[in-house]
């Protein structure tokens, strides 16, 4: 069953595919507008959300079908009283798309193993694959290409946006270096870090993590950053992140590092002050509404993709 668990499931020209039909979409939004009449789209929600929650459901409801919100902590699953394998035996017979958001990227995989229908991650504690497909659709709007392109993420290396960027930058051909404390505890997953440089090896790209801001950021096309506190961070270590991570923060002296036309990206929701300035973020490098608009678009070609795989020609 063709899922998006993992933006590393996806081939380079999978990706290309998807960004192409999300640009046609974005164009020609009324051509699309009954593609998915008729279907349904079931999100579960473990994790909050603004963004994932309001273009899925706007994605959906644009395109013809149905989107049903669930919030897991109301369910038999949440409580722990049924397994993940019987909701998505369940679900797959209600629905034609589910969507989750989750903690565990152990469950996703488990939901998309049972389910028998397409399964999209809308973000797990390992892995954000959308938001990085509308990221790289900014990208490719603002620059014209991805590959060759020399990407920068300065902050929490060990983090779900983090994680897809390295391997999306890995199979798509971009340099990119992860700008954070030489701390495992802040720094990248080994594992992920593996799979994206033998991703870069067959598209030549580079990948580095560096512990200094501004070499990481030196001659970037794209600074990056995410928020110091990931959802299942305690709020406890608020303070010892602030102290660790302020010498990560995006602010007008550390983009001075960067390419003069380098665009600044962040998924939003953002901490203003912590790990980004307000001069940056409301700056003219700034893309970050182009680039949370660009979710909506996105998350119509993945799941036109997933339904109907000759979506960009229908």
């Amino acid at each position: 069953m063709r899922s998006l668990v993992s933006i590393a499931q996806w081939s380079r020209s999978t990706i290309e595919r998807v960004l192409k039909l999300a640009l046609e979409i974005k164009h020609e939004p009324a051509r699309y507008r009954d593609a998915l009449l008729d279907r349904t789209l079931v999100m579960l929600f473990e994790k909050p959300s603004l963004r994932t929650r309001v273009s899925f459901e706007a994605a959906m409801t644009q395109m013809g079908g149905h989107a049903i919100y669930y919030d897991l902590r109301d369910s038999p699953l949440g409580r722990g009283k049924e397994s993940i394998e019987d909701t998505a035996r369940v679900l797959g017979r209600y629905a034609d798309l589910l969507m989750a958001r989750l903690y565990r990227h152990e469950d996703i995989v488990r939901l998309a193993q049972h389910a028998g229908v397409p399964v999209i991650n809308g973000l797990t504690n390992d892995e954000h694959p959308t938001q990085i497909l509308a990221d790289l659709l900014t990208i490719l709007e603002c620059k014209g290409r991805l590959a060759g392109l020399r990407l920068a993420y300065v902050g929490d290396g060990l983090n779900n946006v983090t994680h897809s960027l390295l391997l999306a930058a890995g199979r798509m051909g971009m340099h990119m270096r992860v700008g954070s404390p030489n701390d495992p505890a802040y720094r990248p997953d080994p594992a992920v870090l593996r799979r994206a440089r033998i991703m870069a090896r067959a598209t030549g790209a580079r990948i580095e993590v560096l512990d200094d801001a501004r070499a990481a950021v030196r001659g970037a096309d794209v600074v990056y950053t995410d928020s110091w506190m990931s959802y299942h961070i305690p709020e406890d270590q608020m303070e010892e992140r602030r102290r660790r991570f302020l010498p990560y923060q995006v602010n007008a002296a550390l983009m001075k590092h960067a390419r003069r036309d380098a665009i600044f990206l962040h998924c939003l929701p953002a901490t203003r002050g912590c790990e980004v300035t307000d001069d940056v973020i409301d700056g003219p490098a700034s893309r970050v509404l182009q680039e949370a608009e660009n979710r909506l678009h996105v998350h119509k070609a993945v799941m036109l993709y997933l339904l109907h795989p000759a979506a960009s020609r229908l």
